[in-house]
């Protein structure tokens, strides 16, 4: 158990007024639970102590928000992740060698190319559906990518 994760969740429950936090991430959880006064609280004190139950820690969420290149704060429930349409390889430059399209901290503007992924010996340019600020490239050059898969986030 990390406590150091513990300790971020707690201070996001104390943060956001939340009485219950639940977390799963590769099959353990942690559950965390605040007391509230009997005068407080919806629920008779006896009712919710039969509810509590031990339970497994698991490590800490990452942050909700964190500071970009240029001191901003973004938002993270705010970024959009952008999905692969189809099954194929990706290539995020025009050419082997040369610049890729984009990078971390670009501001991109919708319909910019953003990679090229190759089905069926078709190169398919794949282009920004809105305009943004790239915050996280998912994808390496000659990467196989699955329909679904994320390939950048952008804010």
């Amino acid at each position: 158990m990390d406590l150091q994760a513990v300790k971020q969740l707690a201070k996001l429950m104390e943060e956001t007024g939340l009485t219950t936090l639940e977390v799963e991430k590769d099959g353990e959880r942690i559950s965390l639970k605040k007391e509230v006064p009997a005068a407080l609280s919806p629920i008779p004190a006896a009712a919710v102590s039969a509810l509590q139950q031990p339970q497994i820690a698991a490590p800490a969420a990452a942050p909700e928000a964190a500071e970009n290149d240029s001191g901003e704060v973004v938002n993270f429930n705010d970024v959009k992740e952008i999905k692969s349409p189809m099954v194929g390889t990706v290539y995020v430059a025009s050419s082997p060698g040369a610049d890729p399209y984009v990078h971390v901290g670009d501001k991109i503007k919708k319909g910019q190319v953003l990679c090229v992924i190759e089905a069926m010996k078709l190169m398919n340019e794949f282009t920004a559906p809105q305009s943004g600020e790239i915050v996280d490239i998912c994808i390496e050059d000659g990467q196989l990518v699955e329909y679904g898969q994320c390939l950048f986030k952008i804010y």
